[in-house]
């Protein structure tokens, strides 16, 4: 047992740990806690105060290269009288969530302005998706926003664009990964992945070239027969 725990040990010493801020903004009542909660803890607490300053929620991932990605995700009030704390809150992040809800036409509205104040105060490549909760309410009646609308806004804005449920789970999970591998792709070992790709890339496609090549010679690259230089007889691959 101490010997796996030393295995396992050195093998969190050999990977790196990156730790990466991400931040939610939104109205009050878009369910932002929510969706910490969710992702976080994997649990739903609809019975939720509305937040007062700031607190936040650390999960840890998995990454390439035996690296690991710890996200903290910070949650704050929408009210206005918590812009205060703008400049500590969005300090050092490197993705945000802007949230609306999906049944609440003000929220959506407000994401303009939650958007300028992102574009702001956080870093100029800040990271920024757009979600719209609240979707298991968004049959019929109670959508005050349609999904075209949702996705219109976040392409004017170059902002990747998912729909979620804090209550029943849907998508949440992908929002934030989504957003976290946009970010982690950055990273050494998210460029080293992506490198590897493009070399395998190239490699398919000239194997793919030679093959046509062969093709047109009058053959396949799968069946043409070929003299072998030891005798007469025809070695087919």
């Amino acid at each position: 047992m101490t010997a796996q725990r030393n295995q396992q040990q050195r093998r969190d010493d050999d990977g790196h740990v990156y730790t990466l801020k991400f931040v939610l903004v939104g109205d009050s009542s878009v369910g932002k806690s929510q969706l910490v909660s969710r992702f976080s803890k994997n649990l739903f607490l609809p019975e939720t105060s509305s937040t007062v300053g700031m607190e936040f929620a650390t999960r840890e991932l998995a990454y390439y290269g035996g690296a690991r990605l710890k996200a903290q995700v910070w949650d704050t009030a929408g009210q206005e009288r918590f812009h205060s704390l703008t400049q500590a809150y969005y300090r050092g992040a490197v993705g945000a969530l802007l949230v609306y809800d999906v049944t609440s036409r003000a929220s959506f509205e407000g994401a303009r302005r939650w958007l300028r104040q992102i574009r702001d105060n956080a870093h100029r490549n800040i990271a920024v998706s757009l979600v719209g909760n609240k979707s298991d309410r968004g049959g019929g009646a109670q959508r005050a926003v349609t999904t075209a609308e949702g996705v219109a806004f976040a392409e004017a804005n170059g902002m990747d664009f998912v729909e979620t449920s804090a209550a029943t789970g849907e998508n949440v999970e992908t929002a934030f990964r989504r957003l976290i591998m946009a970010v982690a792709r950055l990273l050494p070992e998210g460029k080293r992945r992506a490198a590897a790709a493009v070399v395998e890339a190239d490699a398919a496609a000239a194997a793919a070239a030679a093959t046509a090549a062969v093709a047109v010679a009058g053959g396949t690259a799968a069946n043409t027969p070929q003299k072998s230089t030891s005798g007469n007889s025809e070695v087919c691959s």
